[in-house]
């Protein structure tokens, strides 16, 4: 016998039969504008939104690390380019910016009107619009609004936040303009801020603004603490994206808001 008659045959099939069902997102597909400079918005998003049939896709917008009104502004022309390219040719239940003060910089009805011009058929949100909704599903007008901001961009904040009806009770800051020093700002630093200034004022919720800092997992013992609800950028953001598309389980081990 040969020694070629001993060498293994390849065997070769084309076109072998499958079946399709939903993927992983199922019951929802959410894409999420993440800032470079962002540490922890996927981090979070991605314990909020473990829910079986929703996922959620990203792309990365540049940005300057310094948060300043300027740089903020700068990233509006971006913001189209960045959404076209999570999942091209594909519909998103969802389309969410994931910064809050350039959404206020910049403008919602700006930050939409960038996003629609590639997806149109998609629903739009940010971390300030999604705090809006949650101040009213959880029924606040009197807030108190934690930042890391330098002082010109904390007066934007307050500004916009108290332009659409809510009062700003009390405000408070780290003052720290560098997002990956906040991105590292310590959860019980975090905690014990918000303790604080709830406690200056007489309010209904506490709003933490920022997608670096980290809220989403203490939330629920925070508001055991201080007997009041609390939300964030990432918190609310993951919540409303959840409520847009419209998936309604519940998450109460992420507090009030998750309730719902």
């Amino acid at each position: 016998m040969s020694d070629t008659a001993l060498e293994p045959r390849t065997v070769t099939r084309y076109h072998l039969p499958f079946d399709t069902d939903g993927g992983i997102a199922s019951r929802a597909a959410i894409g999420v504008i993440v800032l470079a400079s962002d540490y922890t918005l996927e981090h979070e998003f991605r314990a909020m939104l473990d829910i079986p049939g929703v996922a959620f896709y990203e792309s990365r917008i540049r940005n300057d690390p310094r948060i300043t009104p300027e740089t903020l502004k700068a990233m509006e022309g971006r913001i189209a380019e960045a959404a076209d390219v999570i999942l091209p040719g594909t519909d998103l239940d969802v389309v969410a910016f994931g910064c809050t003060s350039a959404s206020m910089v910049i403008g919602e009805d700006g930050v939409f009107a960038k996003i629609r011009s590639v997806r149109p058929d998609a629903a739009c949100t940010t971390p300030i619009t999604a705090a809006f909704a949650a101040f009213e599903a959880l029924e606040a007008r009197r807030i108190a609004v934690l930042t890391p901001y330098r002082d010109d961009v904390n007066q934007v904040v307050r500004s916009y936040i108290e332009g659409r009806g809510y009062q700003v009770a009390v405000m408070g800051s780290f003052n720290e303009e560098s997002d990956p020093v906040v991105a590292r700002i310590a959860p019980a630093s975090l905690a014990a801020a918000i303790e604080e200034i709830a406690g200056l004022a007489d309010i209904d919720a506490v709003f933490v603004s920022c997608t670096s800092l980290r809220l989403a997992d203490a939330a629920r013992d925070i508001e055991a603490r201080i007997g009041k609800p609390v939300t964030s950028s990432n918190h609310a953001l993951a919540w409303h994206c959840l409520r847009l598309a419209g998936i309604a389980d519940k998450r109460p081990e992420y507090g009030r808001l998750f309730t719902v």
